[in-house]
C-alpha cells in the first residue's frame, strides 16, 4: 500500500517454540476495511516465505506443509504489514486481499461481506435507508424530508451549515457540537437522496491521497 508504514522485520522476535508444534496464530486483517478475514498458523518457514514473496503463507495442519493462500485459486493475500503481540506469540497480518478469502467463496471465513463500516454512523445510515424506503411513515422526520424532495433536503443542509459557521465564531462548545451533529445528520440524508453513502465520499478522499 502506497505510503503505509511497514512494521514487519525479518528478525522479529517471535516465540515459535511456545507450543510444541512450532506454530503461532496469524490473524489476517484487511488493511482498508479493518475487517478480520481469517485465522491461520505460521511456522518459521511460512513466516520467512511470507516476507520473501509478500504473499501470506501459512502452515497447513491438515496437509502438514506450508501453503501460500491463493496458490490454487489465485485469491492471494498481498502482504502490507505484520505486527507481533505483547507475548510475542500471535501475529496480526494486514493485507490487500485478491478476491474472496474463504475457501467456500465468501469474503471472510465468518461468511461476512468485507465492506467498510463506520460504527455508529453506519447504523445511522441504515436507519436513514429504512426511512427512505418507507416514506409513508407519517411520524418520521426523515421520511417527511424524503417526501418533500431533494430541494428541501439540500435547503436543510445549507441552513445547518450556516448555523455551524455562526456557532464556530462563538464560545459555546455545546451549541457548536449540536449544530455540527445536525449538519452531519442532514448531510447523510442528502447523500442518500443523491444515491450515495459515506463510503463513496471516503473513496473520493482516498483517491486524493
Amino acid at each position: 500500500m502506497s505510503g503505509s508504514k511497514q512494521n514487519y522485520k525479518v528478525n522479529m522476535k517471535i516465540d515459535f517454540n511456545k507450543n510444541s508444534d512450532g506454530l503461532v496464530p496469524a490473524i489476517i486483517q484487511d488493511v482498508s476495511t479493518k475487517n478480520v478475514l481469517m485465522l491461520g498458523y505460521m511456522n518459521e518457514e511460512a513466516y520467512s516465505k511470507t516476507l520473501e514473496t509478500k504473499k501470506v503463507t501459512f502452515f497447513s495442519r491438515t496437509k502438514n506443509r506450508i501453503w501460500t493462500k491463493g496458490e490454487e485459486s489465485g485469491n492471494f493475500l498481498n502482504l502490507v504489514d505484520i505486527k507481533n503481540d505483547c507475548d510475542q506469540d500471535t501475529l496480526l497480518v494486514t493485507v490487500n486481499p485478491v478476491g474472496p478469502t474463504c475457501h467456500k467463496g465468501s469474503d471472510t471465513c465468518w461468511d461476512e461481506d468485507n465492506k467498510t463500516t463506520f460504527g455508529f454512523l453506519s447504523e445511522l445510515e441504515t436507519v436513514i435507508t429504512n426511512r427512505k424506503e418507507n416514506q409513508v411513515d407519517e411520524k418520521s422526520y426523515v421520511a417527511s424530508l424524503f417526501r418533500k424532495g431533494i430541494n428541501k433536503i439540500a435547503q436543510k443542509v445549507g441552513e445547518e451549515a450556516v448555523e455551524v459557521v455562526i456557532e464556530a465564531k462563538d464560545d459555546n462548545d455545546e451549541l457548536f457540537l449540536n449544530e455540527s451533529a445536525d449538519l452531519l445528520f442532514h448531510y447523510l440524508i442528502l447523500l442518500q437522496a443523491k444515491g450515495f453513502k459515506l463510503e463513496d465520499i471516503v473513496g473520493v478522499l482516498k483517491s486524493r491521497t
